[in-house]
């Protein structure tokens, strides 16, 4: 397996493009410092077309642009309604890759985004209680991305993402929509089955069902979790980052390959779930893009909308929260606090975490919620070989975790499954076996890594131990990250299951005079390989 500790190249063949930044700056290089060395000595390559070739903008919103000191400024928008535009038949283009989100208020906001080969004209959703009746159309925001060639074997890119922002949604109902353009009408007949559903959250709380993973990537094992997944009738879907692979080794460093295409492959793969399950995105290591933007993430401003409730959605895209039914979520961007990559450490000023600590606190606070959920990429707990555990998300965000007693957090980066035991103040609190049941309250917060989505797998330094398969073992020996950006050795009793093996989560909330989440993990085979209960104290 390859090596993915700090500043150690993931394995690749010799022909393989690599970005061209010189491994002696990489390693002092933060990711705006990466994105102005590649815009300055790409520009002099002449590959900037016009020098304002619509990267990671949106035409017309203004959505990517920030003050000086958060964020440069990014280039104009260029949108292709030329000739260029004009060479294929709107007729002949067919949209893919779509991808539903919430907006900040699930029961009556839904955000549809979507891709399309070529540019087009005038692209809008339609929308309405009925398939054959799409009577509401709703114009789309364009956002054109282009990437330079990057390396001899990887040519320019142009992509096109369109996103439609539906307000005014009823609660608890289900709409049909179809997207389209000039020459291209979901409406015709002909189109119908091009046509996706959604449905909205309910007004009042029942139960429902969501899904976690993390470390996707795009694979036959990918593929596979997704369709189990869609069988478990999601309301929603965590997604805790390492979206495509895009980057395939996530240093933020030199050795760092980028293919934009893979995201074409990557949202065409997950259209047969994002298409109808709001597919809920937060930013892990790989995730960020220095061509884009100084912070990584103007690449994923183009592809993604989403609630935008959080700190500055223009410098944090992935920091959001939303409620659904007795259940608060909160997704954090652990790229902004990791002690072992920081090519984005500290990038919001702490900002992000003087947020979540507001958060945190008015979602306990409100009526109605019962739990509170975070996920996010960076393993504040977690045993294998490859990442382990992250220092830097231990102290700047498990406090604020245990003072607003959030009951369950799930990770990625690591690619396994790995789920503790109620943990409070760094050690095990209380031992939560497989079947077992925990209160942030009184026994402290279980944390779940579910980073077996499709992405190669890693290895735990014990043996594996599941439902079915359990081998309990009094102390792991693993390490975790410090700020020096060195591996601390540590001793653990905390580590509860372990699966090395594709898989992720199953979330069901039952609200009422007990209310609980009934957490399930089910591996790619849709063998159950952990189960346990997250209750909650009566308020007092």
């Amino acid at each position: 397996m390859a090596d993915f500790s700090r500043g150690t190249p993931r394995a690749s063949s010799p022909d393989v493009p690599r970005v061209g930044i010189p491994e002696r700056l990489a390693r002092r290089m933060t990711m705006a410092e990466q994105h102005e060395y590649l815009r300055a000595r790409l520009s002099r390559r002449g590959v900037l077309r016009g020098g304002a070739a619509g990267v990671g903008t949106v035409a017309g919103a203004g959505l990517l642009t920030g003050s000086a000191s958060a964020v440069e400024a990014r280039p104009s928008p260029t949108l292709l309604t030329g000739p260029e535009s004009r060479r294929v038949d709107g007729s002949l283009v067919a949209p893919f890759g779509r991808h539903l989100a919430f907006g900040a208020d699930p029961g009556t906001q839904m955000r549809i985004s979507w891709q399309v080969p070529l540019a087009v004209k005038a692209p809008y959703v339609r929308i309405g209680l009925q398939p054959w009746d799409l009577s509401r159309k709703i114009e789309a925001e364009v956002r054109p991305l282009h990437t330079p060639a990057l390396g001899e074997k990887v040519p320019a890119v142009d992509q096109y993402y369109l996103h439609a922002a539906l307000d005014g949604l009823s609660p608890g109902v289900t709409y049909y929509y179809g997207v389209g353009h000039d020459g291209f009408d979901p409406a015709d007949p002909r189109r119908f089955s091009s046509l996706g559903t959604f449905r909205t959250a309910p007004a009042k709380a029942g139960s429902f069902v969501f899904t976690a993973f993390g470390d996707q990537g795009v694979s036959y094992d990918a593929l596979a979790n997704d369709q189990l997944l869609l069988g478990q009738d999601p309301a929603f879907h965590l997604h805790a980052g390492d979206l495509c692979y895009a980057d395939t080794t996530g240093h933020g460093g030199a050795s760092d390959v980028y293919d934009a295409r893979v995201w074409d492959s990557f949202l065409a793969q997950t259209d047969s779930v994002a298409a109808s399950v709001p597919w809920m995105v937060t930013c892990g290591n790989h995730d960020m893009e220095a061509w884009y933007s100084p912070d990584g993430y103007g690449g994923q401003l183009a592809r993604w909308s989403l609630p935008g409730n959080g700190p500055d959605p223009r410098k944090a895209p992935g920091v959001y929260s939303f409620t659904y039914g007795n259940v608060g979520i909160v997704a954090l961007d652990a790229n902004d606090v990791s002690y072992e990559i920081t090519a984005n450490t500290g990038y919001t000023g702490g900002e992000q975490t003087r947020w979540l600590d507001r958060r945190l606190g008015e979602l306990r606070g409100r009526p109605g919620i019962d739990f509170v959920v975070v996920f996010f990429h960076h393993c504040a707990f977690s045993t294998t070989s490859a990442h382990a555990s992250d220092g830097g998300v231990r102290e700047a965000w498990v406090p604020l975790f245990e003072k607003h007693q959030v009951d369950l957090v799930i990770n990625g980066h690591n690619h396994v499954y790995e789920r503790t035991d109620a943990i409070r103040g760094g050690k095990a609190a209380k031992k939560v076996p497989v079947g077992g049941s925990a209160d942030a309250v009184r026994d402290g917060i279980v944390y779940a890594t579910a980073g077996g989505a499709g992405a190669h797998l890693y290895e735990f330094p014990v043996p594996d131990s599941y439902e079915g398969h359990v081998r309990d073992l009094d102390e792991v020996r693993t390490f975790h990250w410090t700020k020096d950006g060195k591996k601390s050795a540590d001793t653990v009793e905390w580590s509860r299951v372990r699966y090395t093996g594709f898989s992720f989560l199953v979330v069901e909330a039952r609200p009422g005079p007990g209310p609980k989440l009934v957490v399930t993990a089910l591996a790619e085979s849709g063998e159950r390989v952990d189960h346990f209960e997250v209750v909650r104290s009566p308020k007092r």
